[in-house]
C-alpha cells in the first residue's frame, strides 16, 4: 500500500501482550535517502493529546489537579461572547473535546503563524453553541490551555514533567516536546507533501502547531509509541497505573461524524470521546486510538483491550493511506484474530532484524490538521 501511494517513508510498531513484538520502517527520511528505521523521529500531531490527557490524570490523582478546575482559575484572560459559558468550561471540557466551541477554532491563525497570546483575545467573539459537556467540538487552541494549569499547580515546565514521568521511565528515548528539540535529532523524518500523483516533495517544518504543544507538539518514533501503548493496555503499572486509564477511556460525548468514515462505516458500532482518546465500537469490544495530521506528517495510535493488542503507524507524508492501513489491521484483528495468533513473533529487542527498508520514490525541494 506504501508503495502504491509513493510514501517517502514510515515507521510502525506491533504491541502484544506488553511487548513491541515487531517494529519495521519504509523508505526514506528526506532528499538525501537516509533510510527510515523504527527509531526515526516524526511528528505526531494530534496523538499528542494523549500525552496530556494522561498527564492530566496523574495530576488529578496526586490531588494536584482536579478534572472540574475552571479553565478561567488558570487562564483569567479567557472569555467568550457568553462570558458565563467561559466559567462554566472545565479542564474535563478541555481534554474531552466538549467545550461547546465550534470545533478547530482559530486553527486557521495557528496556521497563519500567531502566537497563542494573540489567538486568545478573539474567543470573546465566539458564540457557543451547546453547553459545555453536550456535544463534541474538537479543538487544538482550547485544548491547549491545559497547559498553563499543569504548570501553575506543579511549579515544573510541560515538557520537563513529559519527560520525567513518561518519556524517561518508558525508555522513549527519542521523543521530546517543540521544534527545537524536533531539529536537535539526527536521525528525523522530513514532512513532504504532495505535487502531483506520483511526487512528494519535502517542506519546513514551522512552529505553528509546535504553539500548543498539549495539543500537537509531541514528537516521538515507532518504537517509543511502542512503549507508550504498553503502558497504555496496563503493562507498566510503575508508570501508568491501569485504573488511571478508566477515566480517559469512559465513553463521554458521541462523535457520531466517525460513524461515516469512508471504510471504517460498515466496521464501527458506535464513537466517541473520551479524554485525549477516541473510543470506538467494534461489536461488543473497544478500540482505543487517536490520530493526528500536521504539515508533512501523519500520525496513528491504537489498541483493543480485548486482545491485548496495539499498533503505531508514522508517515512523513501528508497521505490518507494512514486510515486505510490501520483499518485493513483492525478488520484482521477484530473479524479474524487467529491471523495475528498464527503469525509468530520476532524478537522484541533485535529491531533490526523484523525491520524492513524498502525504497521510497525520489523527492526533490519544493495545511495543517493535527
Amino acid at each position: 500500500m506504501l508503495e502504491a501511494e509513493r510514501i517517502p517513508g514510515a515507521a510502525w510498531a506491533l504491541v502484544q501482550d506488553g511487548e513491541i513484538t515487531h517494529a519495521g520502517a519504509f523508505g526514506q527520511r528526506g532528499n538525501g535517502g537516509e533510510p527510515v528505521t523504527p527509531e526515526t523521529v516524526f511528528r505526531l500531531a494530534s496523538v499528542s493529546k494523549t500525552f496530556a490527557a494522561q498527564l492530566t490524570a496523574q495530576l488529578v490523582s496526586e490531588g494536584v489537579l482536579h478534572w472540574a478546575d475552571p479553565v478561567r482559575r488558570y487562564v483569567p484572560q479567557f472569555t467568550l461572547a457568553r462570558p458565563e459559558h467561559a466559567e462554566r468550561l472545565t479542564l474535563e471540557h478541555l481534554l474531552g473535546q466538549s467545550t461547546g466551541i465550534v470545533p478547530n477554532a482559530y486553527d486557521n491563525l495557528l496556521n497563519a503563524g500567531h502566537t497563542l497570546d494573540e489567538i486568545l483575545p478573539q474567543f470573546e467573539r465566539v458564540e457557543p453553541f451547546c453547553a459545555p459537556g453536550d456535544c463534541y467540538t474538537y479543538q487544538n487552541v482550547l485544548f491547549s490551555l491545559v497547559e498553563p494549569a499543569i504548570e501553575a499547580s506543579t511549579g515544573r515546565s510541560y515538557s520537563d514533567l513529559l519527560r520525567e514521568r513518561f518519556f524517561e521511565p518508558l525508555e522513549m528515548r527519542q521523543a521530546s516536546v517543540g521544534l527545537a528539540d524536533f531539529r536537535a535529532q539526527a536521525n528525523r523524518a522530513a514532512p513532504h507533501v504532495r505535487v502531483t500523483r506520483n511526487r512528494w516533495v519535502p517542506v519546513a517544518v514551522n512552529e505553528n502547531y509546535y504553539r500548543v504543544a498539549p495539543a500537537a507538539g509531541v514528537n516521538a518514533s515507532a518504537v517509543d509509541l511502542g512503549h507508550w501503548l504498553a503502558a497504555q493496555m496496563g503493562h507498566r503499572p510503575d508508570v501508568i497505573r491501569p485504573e488511571g486509564m478508566l477515566a480517559l477511556t469512559r465513553k463521554r460525548v458521541r462523535t457520531t461524524r466517525e460513524l461515516r468514515r469512508e471504510g471504517w462505516r460498515d466496521f464501527l458500532g458506535d464513537a466517541h470521546y473520551g479524554l485525549g482518546w477516541r473510543i470506538y465500537t467494534v461489536g461488543d469490544q473497544d478500540l482505543i486510538t487517536h490520530s493526528g495530521w500536521v504539515r508533512g506528517f501523519v500520525a496513528q495510535v491504537g489498541y483493543s483491550p480485548a486482545h491485548n493488542v496495539g499498533l503505531a503507524l508514522l508517515l512523513n507524508a501528508e497521505s490518507a493511506a494512514i486510515n486505510d492501513l490501520s483499518l485493513h489491521f483492525w478488520r484482521q484483528l477484530f473479524e479474524e484474530p487467529s491471523l495475528l495468533a498464527s503469525s509468530g513473533r520476532s524478537s522484541a529487542a533485535g529491531f533490526s532484524a523484523s525491520s524492513v527498508s524498502l525504497s521510497a520514490p525520489d523527492c526533490s525541494t519544493a495545511s495543517s490538521r493535527p
